[in-house]
């Protein structure tokens, strides 16, 4: 199989109790909410307990608040396209990945203002600027937990209080943080979380979801069948109902659950801390090679185990293809879905070579990347 480094897009490998869940659902499960029979009620149950974690896992509170979607792009469609009107500002940040710019762009057409608040030289967010940002009316803070180029996490905790001190809606991006860095939607006045399952949580792709605080409205993205209501012409307002209209990908859910009892039993503190050692160990081997260029904030541990680089002037899909054809080490060039981070660093036609680790790679796969690394810049 060669060495899986690309975790930052999914984490390929899953842990097997995640696979044989997926393949005891697709043997015996029916359809949740559409009928009464066992195999029915049976997914019901898996699919509520699954809310259950996740609500837990964020500290939502509220189980029912937990909508699933196919992965983050759909629930940042559902919350960015959901929650604002014509006439809004909405601020946001140059760290987004594309789930969360072109929705926005899209809302540009529609009427609402959007404005993107710049990082510095390292890629961290210019916080000391969000004030200069806020207008009479400004509706909501839209910005991303960690950026998927650069690793670097946004203090939750600061950014809400902030949202919570000038009114704003807190909208956030989970999708490289979830499973990974602690959220927490009480204490950290977030008001609407986007996950995906197939990164940080290991779980199936496919998968992911919404988790929106009691009291807050979103517009369904989508309309049909629901399993409830079947003679209203619209859809049904109840969460999570609501933001889920037809079949869940209840196979998918189903290995979720199994990921969410694998983290929950190994620890997502335990897992963060192996990552991060991970990532510590490739920089220490890597760091005095000629030529190479690192890119964002290493300093904490408060982070995602994200390493971006480049070597030399060489484009970073050659480096990436030769890692790849010549060593078997899978790698991330280009641009990443993040148009405004490269533009802020500067890389628009280089790109970056992205490192992502994950739970299951070693030492001995950290070091042979380190070695092909050497060896390339020679």
């Amino acid at each position: 199989m060669g060495i899986y480094m690309d975790n930052a897009a999914t984490t390929m490998q899953k842990p097997d109790c995640v696979i044989d869940a997926v393949v005891n659902a697709m043997r015996h499960m029916g359809n949740s909410g559409r009928g009464a029979h066992e195999a029915s009620l049976d997914a019901s149950r898996l699919i509520y307990e699954t809310r259950e974690m996740l609500s837990e896992l964020f500290n939502l509170g509220d189980p029912r608040q937990v909508a699933f979607t196919l992965n983050s792009t759909e629930a940042l469609n559902t919350a960015i396209l959901g929650l604002f009107d014509p006439g809004d500002h909405i601020i946001s940040t140059v760290m987004e990945h594309n789930s969360v710019l072109r929705p926005l762009y899209r809302l540009e057409e529609k009427g609402c203002q959007v404005s993107f608040v710049p990082c510095d030289e390292k890629g961290r967010l210019r916080t000391d600027l969000l004030e200069s940002f806020l207008k009479e009316n400004t509706k909501a803070l839209v910005c991303t937990h960690a950026s998927n180029l650069t690793g670097n996490a946004n203090d939750l905790m600061y950014l809400g209080r902030f949202c919570k001190d000038h009114g704003l809606l807190f909208v956030v991006d989970a999708s490289q943080t979830a499973g990974v860095l602690p959220i927490d939607m009480q204490a950290m006045n977030i008001d609407v979380v986007c996950f995906t399952g197939h990164k940080g949580l290991y779980g199936p792709q496919g998968t992911g979801g919404i988790c929106v605080r009691p009291g807050i409205t979103v517009r369904p993205l989508k309309s049909g069948g629901s399993g409830i209501h079947t003679y209203l012409k619209e859809h049904p307002h109840e969460m999570p109902t609501a933001l889920e209209a037809g079949t869940l990908n209840g196979h998918g859910v189903a290995g979720l659950h199994a990921a969410l009892g694998f983290l929950k039993e190994t620890g997502t503190d335990t897992i963060h801390k192996k990552e991060i050692g991970l990532m510590r160990r490739f920089l220490d081997g890597i760091k005095d090679i000629p030529g190479l260029k690192l890119y964002g904030d290493f300093s904490t541990d408060q982070r995602a185990a994200v390493v971006a680089l480049n070597l030399g002037t060489y484009d970073s899909s050659e480096v990436s293809d030769e890692l790849s054809f010549e060593y078997g080490i899978s790698t991330r060039p280009g641009a990443h879905c993040a148009p405004l981070m490269h533009q802020s660093m500067g890389t628009v036609d280089q790109g970056m070579v992205r490192f992502s680790f994950s739970w299951f790679n070693t030492e001995e796969e950290i070091d042979a990347a380190v070695k092909a690394l050497k060896e390339l810049a020679e």
